[in-house]
């Protein structure tokens, strides 16, 4: 009785995190920022198990069903893949030369454009009614091109900037994020008939925002001496960028969904699709490859809040323009 009610806590307790996995994330964060000593032991290797454990905890709760959508539609995921690696780092590109952006900070935020989708965009696709088996398919297709498109896209928008580790990336992006997902889908697979296996999904969701509010808490602390010297202006100028940043993708990715005669779910999914970033990976790839320049976590950071805030926030006015 006593291992059925704790187990019963915990995946309350999962589904309130998922629920409010904005709201978690900017708790940490401000509290980060009032005590960085927490969180200063995510940095390097432990930064990047963290990340390993998020994608790991994505793949035991993806299906063989999952990648069949590949082969199944391969014109929706063709037009969601291009739609996400060509908008975003175009956006990213151009509004660090609208902006001005000193080079760590251009870094940042070229890192978050050049990156697959991310995670929690299936959850948002499913809470406005979009198509869920596109976003996960999309979501897939973006995490499996990651290790060669992040980095080839990174030469060249920011290869001007500094020298870019394309082959170390692709290593890195390879470790972080298709040996877990694979990991994990391969025990969904093995143990998918397993009496305790549904419990132990029902647990992810949690751990992943957890451990996303880890990895930004991390970088807090990184860049907390940075912030306290540079004042709010600095915060707040970055955060401009990231909002135009994650807008005009969800404009876009809205955008090119109805340019491709997508229906209106379609349209919705693209649109999160595109507008969110695994804004996670970002973060862990500035601190593994851009260590000279601490302030390239700092949009990574951000993004990793903003995103799964205006996801929800999206997410309702789609779900308030059907109610008229």
């Amino acid at each position: 009785m006593i291992k059925y009610l704790f187990m019963k806590t915990l995946i309350l307790l999962s589904r309130g995190l998922a629920g409010n996995a904005s709201l978690f994330v900017i708790a940490v964060a401000v509290i980060t920022f009032f005590i960085p000593e927490l969180f200063v032991w995510v940095r390097g290797t432990t930064q990047t198990v963290i990340l390993g454990i998020i994608m790991l905890t994505m793949g035991l709760t993806l299906t063989t069903d999952d990648f069949r959508i590949l082969a199944r539609r391969p014109f929706d995921i063709l037009i969601g893949a291009c739609a996400q690696f060509f908008i975003m780092p175009c956006v990213a590109y151009l509004l660090v030369n609208v902006f001005r952006l000193e080079p760590a900070l251009a870094l940042g935020i070229l890192l978050v454009g050049c990156c697959p989708g991310g995670v929690s965009s299936n959850i948002m696709s499913y809470l406005c009614h979009g198509d869920v088996a596109f976003s996960v398919g999309m979501t897939c297709a973006s995490t499996l091109l990651a290790p060669v498109m992040t980095p080839l896209l990174m030469e060249l928008t920011a290869g001007q900037i500094i020298e870019i580790d394309a082959i170390g990336m692709f290593i890195n992006i390879l470790i972080v994020t298709i040996i877990p997902v694979g990991l994990g889908c391969f025990l969904n697979y093995i143990y998918s008939k397993s009496k305790h296996f549904p419990t132990i999904q029902s647990l992810m969701p949690g751990l992943s925002v957890i451990c996303l509010a880890c990895i930004v808490g991390g970088v807090i602390s990184t860049v907390h001496d940075d912030l306290i010297a540079r004042g709010l202006w600095l915060f707040l100028w970055t955060f401009a960028v990231v909002f135009c940043h994650n807008t005009l993708g969800y404009i876009l990715g809205y955008t090119s969904g109805r340019l491709a005669g997508f229906n209106q779910a379609k349209k919705r999914t693209i649109s999160i699709e595109v507008g969110m970033q695994n804004a996670g990976l970002a973060t862990v790839l500035a601190g593994n490859f851009f260590a000279a320049q601490p302030l390239a976590v700092l949009p990574c950071a951000i993004s990793c809040a903003w995103h799964s805030i205006s996801g929800t926030i999206l997410a309702g006015l789609f779900l308030r323009r059907d109610k008229h």
